[in-house]
């Protein structure tokens, strides 16, 4: 049977929140989580620029490389926000049986 496409990020968003309860030394996750939202914001939209430079060059391989970057830091930001993954998958779903939905 195959993985959810959103397993992966339940378990990414796990340990960001492990992090953040237990902090590990030189834990990357938790550098973020210490120096705070300005930080985290910093690092999503450079990791959007570097996505957006990958996609203009043409590189698959560093378009998904650049693109696990900036999950990565979306899932820190949910994390550091309260927000729970779920609530984004649930919009997702809403906006795909929405699309559904209103086709035609």
């Amino acid at each position: 049977m195959p993985e959810r496409h959103d397993a992966i990020l339940g378990e990414l968003y796990d340990v960001v929140i492990e992090r953040a309860r237990n902090p590990e030394s030189g834990s990357y996750t938790n550098y973020l989580l210490d120096k705070g939202l300005d930080k985290i914001l910093n690092k999503l939209g450079v990791q959007a620029i570097e996505v957006a430079i990958a996609a203009k060059n043409g590189r698959k391989s560093d378009i998904v490389y650049e693109s696990a970057d900036l999950v990565y830091h979306l899932i820190v930001l949910l994390a550091a926000s309260g927000i729970p993954l779920e609530d984004l998958i649930a919009e997702l779903r809403m906006r795909r049986n929405y699309s559904e939905d209103n086709k035609g």
